[in-house]
């Protein structure tokens, strides 16, 4: 079968729980079995180091190599909450409270993967939140970078 778009809706996103290992917990992305989906946008980016190797015998083109690559993938959405409890979305909570580590401390599992994937690409990253907020008429944003570290690695889904 020669290769289709797909839809960024039917990507999968997990965060691990720092105090539970191995209990992954998912971001609602679309509607369906797990309720109002809150992520609606995601970003994958990714950052270069890279070294001048230029020399005399370059005859005036620049050379490079890169020596460093880092990845980060933003998560954007509406912040969900719990309007009796106050308790918000398990993954959304469990992303703020990671956000708020240091240190050792500050690195959790994070994996993701696209629709038709046998495996999660699983890293272990840092979680820095982005701007909540909103209008007089909007519903209130959230969002969160995951910055790995280290290379990734795989998982074969459940």
């Amino acid at each position: 079968m020669a290769a289709e778009k797909y839809n960024a809706r039917d990507c999968e996103f997990e965060i691990e729980d720092k105090l539970n290992p191995g209990t992954w917990t998912a971001f609602r992305t679309a509607e369906g079995g797990s309720g109002e989906g809150g992520i609606n946008t995601f970003s994958k980016s990714r950052e270069y180091e890279a070294t001048d190797t230029t020399t005399f015998g370059s005859d005036g083109d620049a050379e490079t190599q890169n020596m460093q690559i880092g990845k980060s993938l933003t998560l954007e959405g509406f912040r969900l909450k719990d309007p009796s409890t106050g308790a918000l979305d398990p993954a959304m909570s469990l992303a703020e409270l990671q956000s708020e580590r240091k240190g050792n401390d500050s690195l959790c599992g994070f994996r993701f993967a696209a629709p038709g994937d046998s495996t999660w690409e699983v890293w272990q990253a840092t979680v820095q939140l982005g701007d909540e907020g909103g209008g007089n008429n909007d519903k209130v944003s959230w969002s969160a970078v995951f910055t790995r570290s280290g290379s990734a690695t795989t998982a074969a889904k459940a």
